[in-house]
């Protein structure tokens, strides 16, 4: 893995103008354990947080 550094300020993001991207590894997060639950049980999750108490 490699970091790049861009040297783009966004101070409407935060004051200190730093962006995250760790977000945008994580979109597709929810959606996959929603799946696997669906393959697994055959109900689905329609709405987050995903709990226990959603399968009963």
């Amino acid at each position: 893995m490699e970091t790049i550094l861009i040297p783009d300020d966004d101070h409407q993001v935060n004051p200190l103008g730093l962006k995250g991207l760790g977000e945008l590894g994580i979109i597709g997060v929810n959606a996959a354990i929603a799946n696997a639950i669906f393959h697994a049980t055959g109900q689905r999750i329609r709405r987050l947080p995903i709990r226990l108490d959603a399968f009963v």
